[in-house]
């Protein structure tokens, strides 16, 4: 009790429990915290699950989730999740019970050597004997947490903000004797949440400066995960084209340009740029690295904070913690230079929308059918418009139409995330996805931590919920709706994630997963051309037939099928009151 309730002083607010023998103590503690008041608990059947309910929650909020496991393979189903927030620069802090000391090596019945079982992706790591009940022990404990979180938000002792290694993933392995637990109460008034405000700061490391860019050299400005809005303000003050991922936080203004991929490889475009600036951690094309790695192109990586350097083939000379353009007037090559790339960008997107009809034809000024076999021909241009199938084009525009600012989307890693990053328009609305390594692992888990931070308020919110600059989550009527846009695979990858059990909150959720029947990402492979049909489609498409709705329903969500452009926007339209799954199908 003593390790959680300092957890709760150092601004933790979230704890994710999944079930075992040896992590009693820690769960039943946890247990009593929520009913205090001081906590959302929040309790997940699969490890791999709950940490990535934690890391959705750390996204969401910023502060550091807590995941309690038992012994053994437990712990080992927590790798993928913190490689991810290693990656990512998510704080993350896992709790693992162990046996103690003395059982190791022995073969002792669910042991393993736990620690440095996550080496190289922590940001501290720690293996704590078990109680004794010595004098001090609930001073250490308290000590013990407040440096997981530091180390988690990236800070040192003081809580000032280092450059290296930036937030990320904890690991605390708590050796514990049997009797392995004992009752628990604690006064309401006692137990209430600590003020510490533990948000993750990202300025520049101390003593360092912001590096200042000068005009000159014909510039593109990229965006990659994680970048945020910093990137296109530079890219504006600067006066440069802006290549911004759709889920990198700069995905707006008016320098963006959505097809950069296409013009990279055009001639006039891409072999003209001369300097790179390179924000995040660009996952989605294999042009950026390509621009980077060319001998005539100035590269500047800019990364606040972070474990590792971007650096296609090792060719980037010049990184920077943080940068300004130099603002001035723009001359009129520069302003040239800028307006080619957002014209052309915008051209090629367009040129890939299908063919409407623009005015209702057969229709004089006054309102009245004048022409009544153009007015046939344009209502049944409607109808088909609303009864055409959807394509990946039409789903991800829908998609992205439908999100608010108020509102959160979570992308998949699958052919989806890519079709939406070619196409659809600036728009400043929260979008996130697992890029840290790019998996499938934990979408579902992932996205339901987003939407479980985003509308409802942590224990202890300072924020007054009906006051009008209170955050959204901190009054769930004002909190939006998350939608999860996943592939067929990424879903059943983390099908367990959609159980949520008794005493859970069912957030506002639509999953919406485009349905091919199997991995059509890896049809853009080389191989697929020269290979065996049937060997590739076995070991890369690996096709599937399962019943969502069945799937649906054996756990407890609500359920639509949206084949048509009509019927998905019956169903992106419809009000969510909880979880949701969306199904639509697609052609491979």
């Amino acid at each position: 009790m003593a390790l959680l309730r300092a957890f709760v002083d150092a601004g933790v607010r979230d704890v994710i429990v999944a079930p075992g023998s040896r992590s009693q103590a820690l769960a039943l503690a946890a247990a009593e915290l929520e009913r205090v008041g001081a906590i959302r608990l929040h309790v997940r059947i699969d490890e791999r699950g709950a940490a990535f309910l934690a890391l959705g929650t750390a996204v969401e909020s910023g502060r550091p989730a807590v995941v309690v496991t038992t012994s053994g393979t437990a712990v080992a189903n927590l790798h993928p999740a913190v490689l991810e927030a290693h990656h990512s620069g998510v704080p993350l802090i896992v709790c693992t019970a162990d046996r103690p000391a003395e059982l190791r090596g022995i073969r002792s019945n669910q042991t393993t050597m736990q620690p440095g079982i996550f080496a190289g992706a922590l940001r501290l790591e720690r293996d704590i004997g078990a109680p004794e009940g010595e004098p001090g022990e609930a001073d250490a404990a308290a000590r013990l947490a407040r440096d997981a979180v530091v180390a988690a938000l990236g800070r040192d002792a003081a809580g000032d903000p280092v450059p290296h290694p930036g937030p990320g993933p904890v690991h605390l392995n708590l050796q514990y004797r049997e009797p392995l637990s004992a009752v628990i109460t604690l006064d309401a008034a006692r137990a209430a949440p600590g003020d510490l405000e533990t948000r993750p700061a990202a300025p520049a490391a101390p003593g360092s400066s912001t590096a200042l860019i000068e005009p000159g050299p014909r510039t593109v400005v990229v965006a990659g995960a994680g970048a945020g809005p910093d990137a296109e303000e530079f890219a504006r003050d600067g006066g440069w084209p802006l290549f911004a991922e759709v889920t990198s936080g700069a995905h707006f203004g008016p320098n963006l340009v959505v097809a950069y991929r296409e013009l990279l490889r055009e001639p006039g475009f891409g072999d003209l740029v001369e300097r790179v600036v390179v924000f995040g951690h660009p996952t989605l094309s294999r042009e950026v690295p390509a621009l980077v790695q060319r001998d005539d192109v100035e590269t500047i990586v800019v990364a606040p904070a972070g474990i590792e350097w971007f650096n296609p083939g090792r060719r980037v000379k010049r990184f920077e913690r943080t940068v300004r353009a130099v603002r001035q007037p723009h001359t009129d090559e520069e302003r040239a230079w800028v307006g080619r790339w957002v014209h052309a960008g915008r051209a090629l997107v367009a040129a890939g929308l299908p063919a409407a009809a623009s005015v209702q034809s057969g229709i004089d000024e006054t309102g009245h059918v004048s022409d009544f076999a153009a007015q046939r021909e344009y209502m049944r241009a409607q109808l088909a418009a609303v009864r055409a199938p959807v394509t990946r084009r039409m789903l991800v525009d829908a998609v992205w139409a439908a999100t608010w600012p108020h509102d959160r989307l979570l992308f998949g890693a699958s052919r989806l995330i890519r079709d939406a990053d070619r196409a659809v328009p600036g728009r400043r609305i929260a979008a996130h996805a697992n890029r840290g390594l790019a998996g499938i692992d934990g979408t579902v888990a992932t996205a339901l931590g987003v939407a479980i931070a985003s509308q409802s308020p942590a224990p202890g919110e300072r924020a007054a919920a009906d006051a009008p600059d209170a955050p959204a989550h901190a009054n769930p009527a004002r909190a939006g709706v998350t939608r999860a846009l996943v592939g067929d695979l990424t879903l059943l990858h983390d099908v367990g994630s959609l159980l949520i059990g008794d005493g859970e909150p069912r957030p506002r959720i639509q999953v919406i997963v485009g349905n091919d029947g199997g991995g059509t990402i890896f049809d853009a492979l080389e191989v697929a051309g020269s290979a065996s049909p049937e060997a590739f489609d076995r070991v890369q498409f690996t096709p599937q037939r399962v019943d969502f709705a069945a799937l649906a329903q054996a756990y407890g969500w609500g359920y639509a099928r949206a084949a048509t452009r009509g019927e998905l926007d019956e169903a992106l339209g419809t009000a969510v009151t909880g979880p949701m799954l969306v199904e639509v199908p697609l052609a491979r």
